[in-house]
C-alpha cells in the first residue's frame, strides 16, 4: 500500500506560518500579568483563529485525501470567534467578562459538540453524512449563524469601545494612552470580511460547491486581520487600562453656580501648575480641590461646557503657546511634554482646537488668537 501523497505549496506555507504567529503570539499575551482576564480571552481568540485556518492549511496539503478519516475533525469552530473578541473588548475596557458568559458559549459549544459526534462516526456512514445532509443544510445553518453572530457582537463591541473613550475623555487628561483605535479598526476589518465570506458563502449556494483553493482569499484576510490583531494586543498586553468609575452625584441642593465654581477651580489648576501631570485625573484632581468627582464633573461640564480632558488638554496647550511666545526654541514635543502632553497627537489636537492653528504655525508668529472651535467637546475653557 503506497503512503499518503501530501503536498506542500505556497498556501501551506503561509498559513503555516501565520498559524505558528498567531499562536506564539497567544502565548506571550496570555501570560502578561496586566488586563490578565482580557489577555487571556485575546489568546482564546487566537488559538480559535488557528482552528478555523487549520482544516484549510492541512486540506491544500492534501491531508483530508490521504486521511478521510479526519473528516469532521473539531478543529474549527467559527462560532466562538465573535464571542471572545467581544469578550476581549468588554474585558479590557469594563474590566470584568460580559455577564452570562454560558449564553454567549452556548453556539460555540454546540458547534464543537456536533462536529466531535460526528467525527466520532464510522467513516462510511461519515463521509456518507458529510457529503449529504451536512453540506445541504447544517453547514450552511452554521454560516449564517457566523454572519449573523459576527455582525451583532460587532456593533456591541463598537457601542463599547464607543462609550469607553467618552468615558475616559471625563475622568482623564491621558487618554490617548489607552486609545483602542487599534481595536475599532479590527472590529471594521472583520466585518469587512463578514462581507467576504457572506459572498463566498451565497457563491457556494448558488454554484453548488466551491472548493479550498477559490477561498484562499478568505483565509489570507483572516491571517492578516489576526495578525494585526495580535501584534496589536501584545503592544498593549502590559498596559493596565483603567476602568473609568461612574462620577458620585452631586448634592441636588442648594444648586450651586456651575459658571463661578468652574472659574475658582480653573484659577486654582492654573496657579498650581497641576496640568503638567501627564496622568492627571478626575479623582485625583477633585481630591486636591477639596471636592468630589460628581461636583467638579459637573463644574466642568455645565459651567465650561467642555469634558475633562479638552479643559486639561487645553491648559496645556496655552503653556505651549506662552512658552512660544517667550521666545522658547525648545523642540515642540520637548514642550507638549513638559506641558503635561502625552502624545503627540493629543497635543496637535489640543493646540489646533485652542489656537485654530498647528503649533509649528503659531510658532512662526501666525496664530489665530479669535478662532473658537464649533466643536463642544473642544472649546476653550474660559480664562
Amino acid at each position: 500500500m503506497s503512503e499518503p501523497q501530501l503536498y506542500f505549496g505556497w498556501r501551506v506555507a503561509l498559513l503555516g506560518f501565520a498559524s505558528l504567529q498567531l499562536l506564539t503570539l497567544a502565548v506571550a499575551i496570555a501570560v502578561q500579568p496586566a488586563n490578565a482576564r482580557a489577555n487571556r480571552f485575546l489568546g482564546l481568540f487566537l488559538l480559535s483563529l488557528v482552528g478555523v485556518i487549520t482544516p484549510y492549511t492541512i486540506g491544500f496539503a492534501g491531508a483530508y485525501d490521504a486521511w478521510r478519516w479526519l473528516t469532521f475533525a473539531p478543529f474549527a469552530i467559527p462560532l466562538a470567534l465573535p464571542p471572545l473578541l467581544f469578550a476581549y473588548t468588554h474585558a479590557l475596557v469594563r474590566g470584568h467578562r460580559p455577564a452570562r458568559p454560558g449564553l454567549h458559549l452556548a453556539l460555540p459549544v454546540a458547534q464543537f459538540g456536533y462536529f466531535l459526534v460526528c467525527f466520532a462516526l464510522p467513516l462510511e456512514a461519515k463521509w456518507n453524512w458529510y457529503t449529504g445532509a451536512h453540506n445541504r443544510f447544517v453547514n450552511p445553518a452554521f454560516d449564517l449563524a457566523l454572519l449573523v453572530s459576527l455582525a451583532a457582537y460587532a456593533a456591541a463591541s463598537l457601542r463599547l469601545l464607543g462609550a469607553y473613550r467618552r468615558d475616559l475623555a471625563e475622568a482623564r487628561s491621558d487618554e490617548d494612552r489607552f486609545a483602542t483605535g487599534w481595536l475599532s479598526r479590527v472590529i471594521v476589518g472583520l466585518v469587512a470580511v463578514l462581507s467576504i465570506y457572506a459572498a463566498f458563502t451565497v457563491w457556494d449556494w448558488l454554484s453548488g460547491g466551491i472548493d479550498y483553493f477559490q477561498e484562499t482569499g478568505l483565509y489570507l484576510a483572516l491571517v492578516l486581520i489576526g495578525g494585526y490583531l495580535g501584534v496589536e494586543g501584545w503592544r498593549h498586553a502590559g498596559l493596565r487600562f483603567p476602568v473609568p468609575a461612574p462620577p458620585a452625584v452631586a448634592e441636588v441642593a442648594p444648586t450651586p453656580d456651575w459658571t463661578d465654581l468652574a472659574r475658582r477651580f480653573d484659577a486654582t489648576l492654573r496657579e498650581t501648575g497641576w496640568a503638567c501631570e501627564p496622568d492627571l485625573s478626575l479623582p485625583v484632581l477633585a481630591r486636591r480641590l477639596g471636592t468630589n468627582s460628581g461636583r467638579l464633573s459637573r463644574a466642568i461640564n455645565l459651567g465650561m461646557g467642555v469634558n475633562f480632558s479638552a479643559w486639561i488638554n487645553g491648559i496645556r496647550a496655552e503653556t505651549v503657546a506662552t512658552a512660544l511666545a517667550a521666545g522658547a526654541t525648545d523642540d515642540l514635543l520637548t514642550l507638549a511634554f513638559d506641558a503635561g502632553f502625552s502624545s503627540k497627537a493629543s497635543f496637535n489636537r489640543a493646540f489646533q482646537a485652542r489656537f485654530g492653528c498647528s503649533p509649528s504655525r503659531y510658532r512662526r508668529g501666525v496664530p489665530d488668537h479669535d478662532y473658537q472651535s464649533e466643536d463642544p467637546e473642544l472649546r476653550r475653557a474660559p480664562g
